[in-house]
């Protein structure tokens, strides 16, 4: 391991149990700060009331706003979110005028003109084993530590099938994200998960990135927060354990195609933010067709802009 990843694993890894909520309640009363929960969600009604629901009971004294950017479902995810107490907003709603993508990182991005806290926490919708302590952890550097900007979570990922760790769940991360930030940013090489879910930011910092549409949304954030402020302003939280549904292989190869245009638009001498098109072509044996699946690769300008064009 790089000698500077090693120094910064040291000095900015935690584990959830750090974070109890007493300790994470007088660190925000000491702060003042204003805590915001949102969860991206897209056709997720068999989930989302749980998520929201064991946040909203047992975080209710330290979540300040409880938000689902609903994108584009076609179930009743808003629905239960709203009965369950959070509020929702859809993504083609928010900001209309700048047009709607069907992303992740979009909804992560409007988040930003429905919330107000100082601190965003982005939490999956489709999570089927965690705990409120998810939250909790992520909060905890940032409210302890005026110098952390960015805290990622990490967790062993169970089968589903066998209710034992397993890294299937971790494939773009293990195969793509990893072995591009040992190759390029050595400093990261200790981030354990750097496509987790599961991370919380403060929203001056979050404000001034680009944004990417779809999944690669959190290593471009990861990359940014680096090149803005330094390693020393990203932590992160051991989480234990996190279980949800597993993608395709054809679909992870669309998140790894998101991932690689991510990290080459990052690279010394490389323009940021300059969309352009990518189409990833896959055959299926068992129709014995060709798909031809464009890969997102659009960012949006940074929330702070005055001027906000659409997604480039």
């Amino acid at each position: 391991m790089d000698p500077r990843a090693a120094d910064w694993f040291r000095r900015r890894t935690s584990t959830s149990d750090d974070w109890p909520l007493a300790r994470v309640a007088a660190a925000k009363a000491a702060t003042g700060a204003r805590i915001s929960v949102v969860i991206p969600a897209r056709n997720e009604e068999a989930t989302i009331a749980s998520v929201v629901g064991r946040i909203g009971h047992d975080l209710g004294g330290i979540v300040d706003e409880l938000v689902v950017m609903d994108s584009l479902s076609g179930d009743r995810t808003a629905e239960r979110a709203t009965a369950a107490g959070a509020t929702v907003h859809s993504v083609a709603d928010v900001r209309a005028d700048l047009g709607v993508q069907a992303g992740k990182g979009e909804a992560l991005w409007k988040s930003q003109f429905v919330t107000s806290g100082d601190i965003l926490v982005f939490v999956d919708a489709d999570l089927t084993e965690w705990g409120p302590h998810f939250v909790l952890g992520l909060l905890g550097p940032l409210l302890a530590e005026p110098g952390v900007a960015l805290v990622k979570g990490f967790y062993d990922r169970v089968d589903q099938t066998s209710d034992r760790p397993s890294t299937e769940g971790g494939r773009v991360t293990e195969l793509v994200a990893r072995p591009l930030l040992a190759l390029h940013w050595p400093e990261l090489g200790a981030v354990v998960q750097p496509l987790a879910g599961e991370w919380a930011i403060r929203r001056d910092l979050f404000a001034g990135l680009f944004v990417p549409v779809g999944y690669g949304v959190e290593l471009a954030t990861l990359l940014d927060t680096l090149a803005a402020r330094g390693p020393d302003a990203i932590a992160q939280v051991d989480l234990g354990r996190r279980a949800h549904r597993h993608q395709s292989v054809h679909d992870l190869g669309v998140m790894a195609a998101e991932i690689l245009r991510v990290a080459d638009r990052r690279l010394p001498g490389r323009p940021t933010g300059v969309g352009d098109s990518v189409v990833l072509s896959q055959y299926d044996r068992g129709t014995a067709r060709w798909q031809e699946r464009p890969v997102p690769v659009g960012e949006r300008p940074p929330a702070a802009a005055t001027d906000l064009p659409e997604v480039s």
